[in-house]
Parts: structure tokens; C-alpha cells; sequence
């Protein structure tokens, strides 16, 4: 798949320009988290149950259609290439910090909401995943100001790195490949 990376700032301003009122980070996390709690990669409901989640259920305009299938298919990539590729649709390392670290609490908080869609029961779950949304949970109400120094973007780069790493152990324990899906297809004789 050659796809370009789809980045932060393009595919927030197509939701704005469309009046949806959650930024890209968000709507990133949200389909991660969907597909990392146990949704199938080829189910087609995603945008449907995203449409009731970002934009009050109304139908979405075609523009944010197609980039919403873009991310979708850029993160199915990602999850399943070997080499823990998933990257986080966040600002790039040349915006303010508390803008990074803003949008990192809101891709966050939207992988928790997409998560808890495909995932109640997480008595099944490892304690590294239930560890890991615990984390998650306290990462979501981060809210102070960050210095911008050396110090700050460690840290940052390190909570990142930690969310990056949580949401591939999420999907490697609960996601379901394409692989997972044709096998749960009826044979037919």
C-alpha cells in the first residue's frame, strides 16, 4: 500500500471546513481503538457508528467520507504490518508542546470511547491491557501546562511512545485481522 501519510493538520482542517467538532487526534484514536477492542477490519459499520459518535448521526459529506476511510485504512496498515508501525495522528514535533500534548489526551480519550464500543467485558482482557487502560484513563485527564524545555519533551515523547506501544498490544490481543474475519465466514460445501 502506497498511500501518503495522512497528517494531523490536513485531515483536522477537512473536519472543520465540515463542521465536525472533534479534531483529527481524536477521530484517529477512535478508530483505533474500535479496531484494538475487537472490531473486524473488514466490518463496514465503522463509519456508521463514527458518524453517531463525531457528527450527531447525521450523514457525513463525501470530502470527510474519503478521508476518514484514508485514516482507516492507513491504521488497518499499520496494525497489522509486523514492525509495530502504528503512528499516532498527532501535530508535528514543530508545534507548541501543550498543542502536542493536547491532542495526544484527545486521541486518548477517543481510543478509550472506541474501545469501550467493541469491548465491555474486559475480564478477558490480560493485566497488561487492563494495566495498560488504566494508564489510559489517568493519561485522559492530563490537562496541565507543559514547560517548553528538554525535560517536557522527553516526557512527552516517552507517554507517546507508551500509547503507541498500549494500543498494539490492545489490537495484537483483541484486534481481529482480516485473517480472523475470513475465518469466521460460514464455508459454504
Amino acid at each position: 500500500m502506497s498511500n501518503p501519510q495522512v497528517s494531523y493538520e490536513a485531515f483536522s482542517n477537512t473536519l472543520n471546513q465540515h463542521k465536525i467538532v472533534v479534531d483529527g487526534a481524536e477521530v484517529h484514536g477512535i478508530l483505533c481503538g474500535m479496531l484494538a477492542g475487537g472490531m473486524n477490519i473488514d466490518d463496514q459499520s465503522w463509519l456508521e457508528a463514527l458518524s453517531e459518535t463525531i457528527n450527531q448521526g447525521e450523514a457525513l459529506p463525501q470530502e470527510v467520507v474519503q478521508a476518514l476511510t484514508d485514516v482507516y485504512n492507513q491504521i488497518c496498515q499499520q496494525f497489522i504490518e509486523a514492525d509495530f508501525s502504528l503512528r499516532l495522528l498527532l501535530p508535528d514535533d514543530a508545534s507548541p508542546i501543550n498543542e502536542r500534548g493536547q491532542a495526544l489526551t484527545h486521541w486518548v480519550q477517543g481510543f478509550m470511547l472506541g474501545f469501550g464500543l467493541y469491548q465491555a467485558d474486559l475480564s478477558k482482557c490480560s493485566d497488561d491491557v487492563k494495566e495498560a487502560l488504566e494508564d489510559f484513563a489517568q493519561i485522559a485527564r492530563m490537562d496541565e501546562q507543559m514547560n517548553d524545555d528538554e525535560e517536557s519533551e522527553q516526557a512527552l515523547f516517552e507517554v507517546v511512545e507508551y500509547v503507541r506501544i498500549s494500543a498494539m498490544l490492545c489490537f495484537n490481543e483483541l484486534g481481529k485481522s482480516l485473517l480472523d474475519s475470513k475465518q469466521q465466514s460460514p464455508v459454504i460445501h
